[in-house]
């Protein structure tokens, strides 16, 4: 990749390494310029530009990204979209994050250009949350490194091993005197827990601190059909020879292991019962905060194995007692990264004037033209897709008969695009982040344009506003952040949010397309030659 400052008259084509600002626009880093762009910087006085430019061998930054994801890519994970040479790796069901560190390490070795970041192994995650990030260091890498790369990422696969919903039965010991609300506190404590997991507590039997007691509470909690045998000792648990480990012993289970290096959790004990797990509980899980305990439930639940050397591999990281210099850091955790949740909104309230009949109904390849918006907007990662009515609302909705969409009917459909934008907004559910709007006359638009949008939405980078691009010409769809949707809904006329995206360019993100984001079918020219269009590649 050849990379510097050279004359305005030799870097069209190449990659603008810097945003710079020209005739009141602002071009951005990462645009290959055009000669439009070019002579729009000319005329600012500007007579040189930082650029870079591809070589033979060079990987373009998204492709070479795409294809180290998808090669990392195991069970229970969706890659996002590639974006300014970025792949995110999101989890597709609730688990533990699975992968190799070493490998992963191996990988980020293999050349400065190409990086993976992770979670830590066995995180806890939940749908949607991001596990991993592919970037490419700007703005390509070489071809013989992204070989390696992918070699590499397929060893070093990343997987999700999801909870399973398994029955747990508990024991709880008790010495004379006690009160029975510790009890209680043991049953509650281990239901909290239980819920996030897909666990369900089916069995509970309260005996006296002696090992024969508890022998016959774990025989009857294994008779019962539960999946794992938790016990609460009294008292803590201090040696392989004491209450707890003897029960277990004497209901015919074995000791596998005792301690771990967690804290708070040390005293934790491992054993077996008819082949089923049977955990004796440190004191530390009544409480609500992490410990070592949770290391060992989540494992079990995500059908992990838990074994002696696995125990004893807890110890980095396994430090978890909060202590003078660092003062309660799990109090202000930060919430986990996530995909975000994009909205589709598909208007199709207006009153088709210049077509002469509703273009909404008009057929494309056998469907109706709001029919190919809708299923584009459905195969994407906008959820959920709500479409707007108005003009025969009761035609569009049959048009888009055993289609999974949301209706929202724009009684005030006749004053122009904007009433039909905020009726849609309006509708957007409170946990959406944004809403790609999209115009019900514009079949051409594809799920990966849609999905490449939502990848490059990103407020904290400043990319709160997405609009796709065509040589220079905005067109649609367009992604609009929530923190707009206030604004949106104080907009009128017929032009829809046009002038914001001018008053906020600084938040704006263009996302470079085909020439679809410039086609509407407004006038039955427009459909001849849509249709034209078909027959030639039929």
């Amino acid at each position: 990749m050849r990379f510097g400052t050279f004359p305005l008259g030799e870097t069209e084509g190449a990659i603008l390494v810097h945003s710079l600002r020209a005739g009141g626009r602002l071009i951005k880093k990462g645009r290959k310029l055009t000669a439009s762009d070019i002579a729009q910087l000319r005329e600012a006085g500007i007579a040189e530009v930082t650029v870079a430019r591809l070589e033979a061998g060079d990987v373009p930054e998204d492709v070479a990204a795409t294809r180290i994801a998808q090669a990392l890519c195991g069970d229970g994970i969706r890659i996002g979209a590639a974006f300014t040479g970025r792949v995110n790796l999101y989890a597709e069901k609730s688990g533990l994050v699975v992968l190799d560190a070493q490998r992963v390490d191996a990988l980020n070795l293999i050349d400065e250009s190409l990086t993976v970041a992770t979670l830590a192994p066995f995180a806890v995650v939940a749908p949607g949350e991001m596990v991993a990030t592919v970037k490419i260091i700007p703005f390509a890498a070489p071809e013989g490194a992204v070989n390696q790369a992918v070699i590499a990422a397929a060893k070093a696969m990343i997987g999700i091993a999801a909870f399973r919903p398994l029955k747990v039965a508990l024991v709880s010991t008790a010495l004379p005197g006690q009160k029975p609300s510790l009890l209680d506190k043991n049953r509650s404590s281990l239901e909290a827990r239980l819920g996030p997991l897909s666990g369900t507590l089916m069995f509970e039997r309260r005996s006296a601190h002696e090992a024969l007691p508890v022998a016959e509470a774990l025989r009857a909690g294994d008779e019962a059909g539960a999946d794992l045998l938790f016990v609460f000792g009294a008292s803590a648990i201090t040696d392989r020879r004491d209450v707890i480990p003897a029960g277990i012993e004497l209901a015919g289970g074995s000791v596998l292991h005792f301690g771990m290096p967690v804290d708070p959790g040390n005293l934790l004990l491992l054993g077996r019962l008819n082949g089923k797990p049977v955990v004796g509980l440190p004191s530390c899980a009544r409480s609500p905060k992490v410990n070592g305990f949770d290391f060992v439930l989540q494992r079990l639940f995500a059908g992990l194995p838990v074994a002696h050397e696995d125990i004893m591999r807890m110890g980095v990281g396994g430090l978890l007692q909060e202590i003078p210099t660092r003062p309660q850091p799990r109090d202000a955790e930060r919430a986990p990264l996530r995909a975000p949740r994009i909205a589709a909104l598909v208007l199709a309230a207006g009153l088709s004037s210049r077509m002469g009949s509703n273009k909404l109904l008009a057929e494309w390849r056998g469907k109706p033209l709001v029919r190919w918006t809708v299923e584009s907007a459905l195969a994407s990662e906008a959820k959920p897709v709500i479409v707007v009515t108005g003009h025969e609302s009761a035609k569009i909705e049959a048009a888009l008969d055993g289609l999974d969409v949301r209706i929202v009917h724009n009684l005030r459909y006749a004053a122009g695009l904007s009433a039909s934008l905020k009726a849609g907004v309006h509708a957007v559910p409170a946990n959406c982040d944004g809403a790609i709007v999209l115009l019900g006359d514009m079949p051409e638009i594809s799920p990966s344009l849609i999905d490449r949008m939502i990848a490059a939405f990103s407020p904290p980078d400043g990319r709160s506003i997405c609009v796709a691009v065509h040589e220079q010409k905005r067109g649609n769809p367009v992604l609009w952040a929530r923190q707009f949707f206030a604004k949106i809904e104080g907009l009128g006329g017929d032009t829809g949010a046009r002038e914001l995206v001018a008053a906020h360019e600084e938040l704006v993100c263009d996302v470079e397309a085909d020439g679809a984001v410039l086609r509407d079918i407004d006038t039955p020219d427009a459909l001849a030659a849509l249709r034209a269009g078909a027959d030639a590649i039929a």
